[in-house]
């Protein structure tokens, strides 16, 4: 897997430590950090990076109104991190487009498939999406030919 560029995003300081410690050792970079949502999105615009890992609850915008619209606008991979498991949380995760969930305190041994796996869907995703791009207009341009035809 090539190495990502990551914002690590989580309110609590140790925690951020910790996982770009993690990321670090994992070969990835992490290109910035925030304390709360609204400063994470600020960064995937300025920053624009591969991945986001975000905590579920964090001030000014939780983890998963900044992943929906990260994931809206296609600016990068999102990640959820929470100490948080239960169902209502995973469902507006799973709405809110992110490519995977993991609960505190995360192991490199559950962060590095997560990271590998994700980020291949996601990459699987944005293909799909220019692929389905290129299937429409293929499909205008023989409508506006048939068409053509008929008149002829």
């Amino acid at each position: 897997m090539k190495p990502l560029r990551i914002i690590v995003a989580d309110d609590e300081i140790l925690i951020r430590m910790d996982l770009k410690e993690l990321l670090t050792d994992l070969g990835h970079q992490v290109v910035g950090e925030a304390g709360n949502g609204k400063a994470a999105l600020d960064l995937v615009y300025t920053l624009k990076p591969d991945l986001a890992i975000l905590d579920v609850k964090m001030d000014k915008l939780d983890g998963i109104k900044v992943a929906k619209l990260i994931a809206g606008q296609k600016l990068c991979a999102v990640l959820l991190l929470t100490a948080y498991n239960e169902e209502e949380m995973v469902k507006r995760a799973m709405d809110a487009g992110v490519i995977g969930y993991l609960t505190k305190p995360v192991t490199e041994k559950e962060l590095e498939p997560a990271l590998r796996i994700g980020y291949a869907r996601y990459q699987d995703y944005l293909a799909l999406k220019q692929k389905k791009v290129v299937l429409k207009k293929t499909l205008d341009r023989n409508i506006y030919l048939e068409r053509l035809k008929g008149r002829g």
